[in-house]
């Protein structure tokens, strides 16, 4: 299978997006919407404002990065993965020293990158990510270069679903390169090529074992904070079909809770790895994640903390903001995990 990234050209017409340099009439009118966008909103606008300003400029969209969002929308894709290219960043200041840091910039990026979430669905935050920022900024840390976090550098972030173990989790996730490093491989890899990775003499048996809740996932450290962590409920890796599958897993988390499932748990880990494609992100490429067929991870790479560092924006998108009402503030969502300590 065709491991590649499908990518959609952000000029009208490009041929070979990767390579385009000529600015068509409709990037020219989207970008000059944004700017002028940006510098009639206010510096920290509520999440409503700011993301009402982004659906506004989803009008003037480029009609080949209209369709390639709308078709991933309705249709995802084998990879679980569309990379859009030569999206316009704009000036930026030096890279922020930490995700909360005072950057001073307008909000193009902002605004860019809320544009094309409006056109996936609707963009969430989660409280213990970034404080539940809307856009957060994805800069490398000190205190985190060793981590399993977004803010690390020296550590192999390991293949999952994004927030695995969240009755909410996103259906997106979009991540915007401003500023990127070239060590730094942006990984995934799809449950349809990871299944045609395992092995065939116990495949079938494999599949058969992953659509049974036999599976436990933990939660995430950052979404603890001092309470204690509960394994979730059993719950099955994949749901759906083999042709439209919702795939959940987790390389650090997910554990099986008999033999035969952490056997599977294996035979998934080196299915992955075998699955595993990659990209290197460059300023003005922007990655959009379906959730729910491609796991992803991160290479390790070396930071300067100089203000050069790699600097990606993240948003997160959920198709539909009503099964989340009762555990959401606004649109950040609250939901709250483990229990008190004794």
């Amino acid at each position: 299978m065709n491991v590649s990234i499908a990518r959609a050209p952000w000029t009208d017409g490009a041929t070979t997006p990767a390579a385009a340099t000529t600015t068509t009439a409709a990037a020219r009118t989207w970008t000059a919407a944004t700017t002028r966008t940006a510098a009639a909103t206010a510096t920290a606008p509520d999440d409503e404002t700011l993301i009402a300003a982004a659906g506004r400029l989803g009008a003037v969209l480029p009609s080949t990065i209209d369709a390639a969002l709308l078709d991933f929308a309705d249709r995802s894709n084998p990879t679980g993965a569309l990379l859009l290219t030569d999206v316009p960043v704009g000036e930026l200041p030096t890279t922020p020293s930490a995700p909360d840091a005072a950057a001073d910039k307008d909000l193009t990026t902002e605004l860019t990158l809320l544009a094309v979430a409006r056109r996936l669905g609707q963009p969430v935050g989660y409280a213990p990510e970034h404080g539940g920022r809307i856009v957060q900024n994805l800069v490398p840390t000190q205190a985190a270069a060793d981590l399993q976090m977004s803010t690390s550098s020296r550590s192999n972030l390991m293949f999952h679903t994004e927030t695995a173990f969240h009755p909410h989790r996103p259906r997106y996730l979009a991540l915007f390169c401003l500023r990127g490093n070239p060590e730094a491989h942006t990984t995934m890899a799809s449950i349809f090529d990871i299944v045609t990775h395992l092995d065939t003499e116990t495949r079938e048996a494999t599949v058969e074992a992953m659509f049974q809740p036999r599976f436990r996932t933990s939660v995430d450290a950052s979404f603890l904070g001092d309470r204690v962590d509960q394994l979730g409920a059993p719950h099955a890796l994949l749901t759906g079909t083999l042709d439209e599958p919702t795939f959940v897993f987790d390389a650090d988390l997910t554990v099986g809770i008999d033999d035969e499932a952490r056997e599977v748990v294996a035979r998934l880990h080196a299915a992955i790895e075998a699955a595993t494609t990659s990209v290197v992100l460059s300023p003005g490429d922007l990655l959009v994640i379906d959730n729910n067929r491609a796991v992803h991870g991160r290479s390790p790479f070396t930071a300067r903390f100089d203000g050069t560092d790699r600097w990606l924006q993240r948003a997160f998108i959920v198709s539909d903001l009503a099964p989340s009402a009762a555990d959401r503030n606004g649109r950040v969502i609250v939901t709250e995990f483990g229990t008190d300590p004794a």
